[in-house]
Protein backbone atom coordinates (compact mmCIF):
# COMPACT_ATOMS: atom_id res chain seq x y z
CA UNK A 1 0.00 0.00 0.00
CA UNK A 2 1.42 3.47 -0.90
CA UNK A 3 2.24 5.64 1.76
CA UNK A 4 -0.24 8.71 2.24
CA UNK A 5 1.56 12.00 1.88
CA UNK A 6 1.18 15.42 3.99
CA UNK A 7 -0.38 18.03 2.25
CA UNK A 8 2.52 20.20 3.85
CA UNK A 9 4.81 17.77 2.19
CA UNK A 10 2.48 17.78 -1.08
CA UNK A 11 2.74 21.49 -1.17
CA UNK A 12 6.68 21.15 -1.00
CA UNK A 13 7.50 18.77 -3.23
CA UNK A 14 5.23 20.98 -5.50
CA UNK A 15 7.34 23.85 -4.80
CA UNK A 16 10.25 21.64 -6.00
CA UNK A 17 8.95 20.53 -9.30
CA UNK A 18 7.85 24.36 -10.19
CA UNK A 19 11.55 25.07 -9.47
CA UNK A 20 13.13 22.28 -11.52
CA UNK A 21 10.91 23.66 -14.07
CA UNK A 22 12.66 27.08 -13.78
CA UNK A 23 15.88 25.60 -13.72
CA UNK A 24 15.87 23.49 -16.59
CA UNK A 25 18.52 24.50 -19.45
CA UNK A 26 17.02 26.26 -22.56
CA UNK A 27 18.43 24.43 -25.38
CA UNK A 28 20.30 26.01 -28.15
CA UNK A 29 18.45 24.54 -30.82
CA UNK A 30 15.69 26.03 -30.39
CA UNK A 31 14.11 26.77 -27.33
CA UNK A 32 10.72 27.18 -26.81
CA UNK A 33 10.12 26.02 -30.42
CA UNK A 34 12.13 22.17 -28.90
CA UNK A 35 8.96 19.96 -28.35
CA UNK A 36 10.87 17.66 -25.68
CA UNK A 37 11.86 20.97 -24.00
CA UNK A 38 8.40 21.76 -24.13
CA UNK A 39 7.29 19.13 -22.97
CA UNK A 40 9.60 18.46 -20.19
CA UNK A 41 8.25 21.33 -18.61
CA UNK A 42 4.77 20.40 -18.88
CA UNK A 43 5.09 17.32 -17.52
CA UNK A 44 6.93 18.88 -14.50
CA UNK A 45 3.84 21.56 -14.16
CA UNK A 46 1.97 18.33 -14.72
CA UNK A 47 2.97 16.65 -11.15
CA UNK A 48 2.96 19.43 -9.51
CA UNK A 49 -0.85 20.07 -10.15
CA UNK A 50 -1.12 16.17 -9.50
CA UNK A 51 0.66 17.03 -5.84
CA UNK A 52 -2.12 19.44 -5.15
CA UNK A 53 -4.92 19.31 -6.93
CA UNK A 54 -6.92 17.29 -3.80
CA UNK A 55 -5.78 19.24 -0.90
CA UNK A 56 -8.31 21.92 -0.84
CA UNK A 57 -11.20 19.29 -0.75
CA UNK A 58 -9.60 17.28 2.12
CA UNK A 59 -11.72 17.73 5.38
CA UNK A 60 -8.57 18.77 7.11
CA UNK A 61 -7.19 21.03 4.91
CA UNK A 62 -6.87 24.51 6.86
CA UNK A 63 -8.08 28.05 5.45
CA UNK A 64 -4.20 28.91 4.70
CA UNK A 65 -3.48 25.25 3.07
CA UNK A 66 -6.30 25.86 0.80
CA UNK A 67 -5.06 29.90 0.08
CA UNK A 68 -1.56 28.46 -0.61
CA UNK A 69 -3.07 25.89 -3.12
CA UNK A 70 -4.49 28.58 -5.16
CA UNK A 71 -1.43 30.59 -4.80
CA UNK A 72 0.51 27.63 -6.24
CA UNK A 73 -1.74 27.26 -9.15
CA UNK A 74 -1.42 31.05 -9.84
CA UNK A 75 2.76 30.46 -9.70
CA UNK A 76 2.48 27.19 -12.25
CA UNK A 77 0.02 29.32 -14.88
CA UNK A 78 2.68 32.83 -14.59
CA UNK A 79 5.84 30.24 -14.40
CA UNK A 80 4.14 28.70 -17.63
CA UNK A 81 4.10 31.84 -19.64
CA UNK A 82 7.35 33.10 -18.39
CA UNK A 83 8.89 29.84 -19.54
CA UNK A 84 7.14 28.96 -22.73
CA UNK A 85 5.77 32.20 -23.95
Amino acid sequence: MARLIPAAERILRARQLIQQARELPVPADGGKSNFSYVAQVRDLFRQARDLIKFISMTPTATTEMKEEVKQLYAEIERTDREILH
